[in-house]
């Protein structure tokens, strides 16, 4: 694998700082918010100073049910292509459900949410990897994710998972040592026990970030500065392993570059403190080396079962897009919980993803929020509750100005006019002069 150094996650609100920052080796970019035909000037510099940049998708949903979009995916190779990347990265999550699979509506989640640790949840995900291996023109690597609720009835720890996945696809692994904290707050599971089981080979990186603690549960904001418990667990896997990379993963509430730089630095800091641990180490076992060669003590993590590869996932993805449809129906449709769920913790969740909903709505089309007010956040909430997602974020927005174009909750006057505009000027292919003449006859001035 290839030695990439340290890196931070790109983003256009941090583009400058990241350009001037010392010792940056990569950067990984959110592959949905890059287009090819017109790469970020400030990616093209870095790219032309040597600077090696990694896509990150969000969006695929590899442990959904339903196999890879082939939309998606060659969307996901141009990005790898144009960018000149050593390898791709994607999650271990669904973020949709529903459909032709359950007979019911499609649903999307905004967010990305935990696979059940099964035998199901894993042969589904080994095809959809090897599909999407054999869709992209450089290798894979798949991240675990954080999570706020535990599925019932789960067959393997997530280090089991994780070995399993790997040995049965040669997937390549990133790691994020910020979410194994966030599970073993939130799901009381240990990092280092999860560490034990890797197949550390594998790791292709390695992501850090922060995160807040409210009333017993972990948040993995990537909006809050590194915590020491993070940065233990860091140092855990140094001592296992040398990664070839580690990345600082940081999306809202962006600090000076002086602060980014610290969090740089202390990430370096348990690189090599780890990096003492596992010398000392290895020249312990060297001392203790049986005449042959051979270290007394420890064993390469045990694969969970044999190789389950040619299994036909027919039924084993009818049964997990049942289960999946009817968790994420809780949660953005207010169905009721499916049984074996924390319902308290099903709240905590659902009212994140209302909350995330809200703000990336409010990032994507920017006028919303401008044109509400301090109106904006209540009035989507209120929308969103009956309401669930199905067309992504952008057409999120277009449906709430309708929602509210039409329900008559703002009043006439400026806002009421300039949201109408707004709305018409986007809400389809049409001509504007035809969607016009309909919107006038749906939405009446009032």
């Amino acid at each position: 694998m290839e030695r990439l150094g340290t890196g931070i996650g790109w983003r256009p609100e941090i583009a400058e700082a990241v350009e001037r920052m010392p010792g940056i080796d990569w950067v990984e970019a959110v592959a949905e918010n890059v287009c090819p035909g017109h790469l970020p000037e400030s990616l093209e510099r870095l790219r032309a100073r040597g600077v090696t940049v990694v896509p990150h998708g969000v969006s695929l949903g590899l442990g959904g049910a339903e196999r890879p979009d082939p939309g998606r995916l060659a969307a996901l190779a141009e990005r790898a292509e144009a960018l000149g990347a050593p390898l791709v990265t994607e999650h271990i999550a669904f973020v949709r459900a529903g459909g032709p699979l359950t007979a019911s509506p499609p649903l999307e989640a905004g967010h990305l949410l935990p696979v059940p640790r099964t035998r199901d949840a894993l042969d589904v995900l080994c095809e959809n990897v090897r599909i999407a291996q054999d869709a992209l023109p450089v290798p894979l690597a798949v991240e675990n994710i954080a999570a706020l609720i535990s599925w019932p009835g789960e067959e393997m720890t997530e280090g089991q998972f994780l070995y399993e996945l790997a040995d049965r696809t040669g997937v390549r692994l990133l790691i994020d040592v910020a979410n194994l904290h966030t599970n073993h707050v939130n799901r009381g599971e240990d990092p280092a026990k999860a560490l034990a089981e890797l197949p550390l080979e594998a790791i292709a990186y390695v992501h850090v970030a922060g995160g807040f603690e409210r009333d017993g549960v972990w948040h993995d904001s990537h909006a809050h500065p590194v915590p020491p418990a993070v940065l233990t667990i860091l140092t855990d896997l140094a001592a296992r392993v040398s990664p070839p990379g580690v990345l600082l993963e940081r999306d809202e509430n962006f600090p000076e570059a002086a602060e980014l730089e610290r969090e740089l630095g202390a990430i370096r800091g348990a690189l090599e403190e780890g990096a003492r641990e596992r010398g000392a180490r290895e020249r312990g076992a060297s001392e203790w080396a049986a005449p042959g060669g051979a270290a007394r003590g420890g064993t390469a993590p045990t694969p969970a079962s044999p190789s389950a590869a040619g299994h036909e996932t027919g039924p084993a993805r009818q049964r997990l897009a049942l289960a999946q449809a009817s968790l994420l129906s809780a949660l953005v449709g207010g169905t009721p919980v499916p049984e074996g769920f924390d319902r308290v913790r099903m709240g905590v969740q659902a009212r994140a993803l209302a909350g995330k909903r809200a703000d990336v709505v409010g990032k994507v089309a920017p006028e919303l929020p401008a044109l509400l007010g301090e109106a904006y956040r209540e009035a989507f909430l209120a929308y969103e509750h009956g309401h669930p997602m199905t067309g992504g974020y952008r057409r999120d927005a277009l449906d709430f100005a309708e929602h509210l174009l039409l329900s008559g909750r703002l009043e006439e006057g400026r806002a009421r006019r300039e949201l109408r505009e707004w709305w018409l000027e986007r809400s389809g292919p049409a001509p504007r002069s035809r969607v016009a003449r309909a919107a006038r006859r749906v939405l009446p001035h009032r």
